[in-house]
C-alpha cells in the first residue's frame, strides 16, 4: 500500500521501518536535513509537507506526542483537504476521543475514513511486531488500515466506533498508572515488615501478584528507577486521562487513590 507518515520519532520510526520492510511504499514528513536522512536510513521517502505526505496515500499515518500536535496536523492544517477521497487516516497519539471525533466529522466532508488507534507498548514491541493497537472506528475503516497496522502490531484490537480506542487506551492507563502506585505501595509495606525491595521485586513476579508494571519494575530494580525512566510518558498519560475524564463526566474513583501513591 502506499503510506504517508507523520511523526517519525521514538514509535514512529520503527513502525516506519516495518512498514518498508513489510512492502509498502512510505513517504515520510520530513522538514529538517538530519530527519531527511534519518528516513532514507529507514528505507522511507521524506517529505516536506503534508500535501506530499498525502499524494496518492491509501493510508496517512499521524504518530505524534500530544493530542494538541494532533489537532494542529488534522484540524488546523490542510492535511485532510489533501488526502485522497476513499483514503483512512490513523491516529494513533493517546488523546481526547474528542478531538478523534472532530476529526472524524471533518473528514466525512473529504470522504476520508478515520482511525483512532492509540497503542500499548513502546518501540522494541514495534520492532517484534507485537505492539497492541485498540483501533476505533467502522469495521470498513479498521479493515482499510489493518494491512498497515499488521506491519507492527498484533494484536489489532477493534474496540467499538470512533473515539472508543482513545477510551480503552485511557482506562488502560489509568489501570497502569494505579498498578505502579500499588507496587509502591507494596514496597512501602514490605519494608514495615522487614523485606527490602530488591528481595520483594525479585519474587513477586513469579507469584499471583504479578503484572506487566510488575514486571517493568522488577526489570529496572526499583519503583522510582522504573518511573523515572517512563516519567515524562506516565506523567502526559496521567494527566490527559485526568482532564479526559472530567470532561467526559467520569470519575477514576479508587484508580486515583492508586496513581496518587507512585507520585509519593
Amino acid at each position: 500500500m502506499r503510506v504517508g507518515f507523520i511523526g517519525a520519532g521514538r514509535m514512529g520510526a520503527p513502525m516506519v521501518r516495518r512498514l518498508v520492510d513489510a512492502g509498502h511504499a512510505v513517504n515520510v514528513l520530513a522538514r529538517t536535513d538530519g530527519n531527511r536522512a534519518a528516513v532514507a536510513d529507514l528505507g522511507a521517502t521524506p517529505v516536506s509537507d503534508t500535501a506530499a505526505v498525502a499524494a496518492d496515500a491509501d493510508v496517512v499515518v499521524v504518530c505524534v506526542f500530544t493530542d494538541d500536535q494532533v489537532q494542529r496536523v488534522c484540524l488546523d492544517g490542510p492535511l485532510l483537504t489533501e488526502m485522497a477521497p476513499g483514503s483512512t487516516l490513523v491516529l494513533h497519539t493517546t488523546g481526547s476521543p474528542r478531538t478523534a471525533e472532530a476529526i472524524a466529522a471533518r473528514a466525512r466532508l473529504h470522504d476520508v475514513h478515520v482511525v483512532d488507534a492509540p497503542v500499548s507498548g513502546g518501540p522494541h514491541d514495534i520492532a517484534a511486531g507485537t505492539l497492541t493497537v485498540f483501533a476505533g472506528g467502522d469495521t470498513a475503516a479498521v479493515d482499510r488500515a489493518r494491512p498497515v497496522l499488521t506491519a507492527y502490531s498484533h494484536p489489532v484490537l477493534h474496540v467499538g466506533a470512533i473515539g472508543n480506542g482513545q477510551r480503552v487506551k485511557l482506562v488502560n492507563n489509568a489501570l497502569f498508572a494505579a498498578n505502579i502506585g500499588l507496587i509502591a505501595e507494596a514496597v512501602r509495606l514490605a519494608g514495615q515488615l522487614g523485606v527490602d525491595e530488591s528481595s520483594l521485586l525479585s519474587a513477586l513476579p513469579h507469584a499471583s501478584g504479578a503484572s506487566r508494571a510488575l514486571a517493568g519494575v522488577s526489570s529496572r530494580g526499583s519503583v522510582s528507577v522504573f518511573t523515572e525512566s517512563v516519567g515524562d510518558f506516565l506523567r502526559k498519560d496521567i494527566d490527559v486521562v485526568r482532564k479526559t475524564v472530567a470532561d467526559l463526566g467520569g470519575s477514576l474513583g479508587v484508580l486515583d487513590d492508586a496513581i496518587e501513591a507512585q507520585s509519593r
